[in-house]
């Protein structure tokens, strides 16, 4: 089974940086790709970025140029670094896993982790 564990979450203010961390099982960075999503109340559920197993990156207009996916294969980690954080930011993140790389679809994710919080205050 494929495993994924979010982490990193927390409340930060306006400008500040979060990192957040998707541990996954062993073997999943060799064969899938790792998407960052997310969803706030009254919000769309928003695919963020996705790194592929040739660490091709894809970012959403939204956070381009804030955000950073990266990996690491030792590690099993899949990570989102999140610059210049602003209001809307805020919401849960989740990581999933892709047979594609490049533009995130919900429906060809095949395992979602549980998410973690992230809360961007003035």
């Amino acid at each position: 089974q494929v495993q994924l564990v979010e982490s990193g979450g927390g409340l930060v203010h306006a400008g500040e940086s979060l990192t957040l961390s998707c541990v996954v099982s062993e073997f999943v960075l060799d064969y899938y790709a790792v998407a960052w999503w997310r969803q706030a109340p009254g919000k769309e559920h928003e695919g963020i970025s996705v790194i592929s197993t040739d660490e091709e990156t894809w970012y959403a207009d939204s956070v381009k140029g804030r955000f950073t996916i990266s990996r690491d294969k030792a590690k099993n980690t899949v990570y989102l670094q999140m610059n210049n954080l602003n209001a809307d930011d805020p919401g849960d993140y989740q990581c999933a896993t892709s047979k594609y790389g490049g533009l995130p679809v919900a429906q060809l994710m095949d395992y979602w982790g549980q998410g973690t919080q992230v809360t961007v205050s003035s």
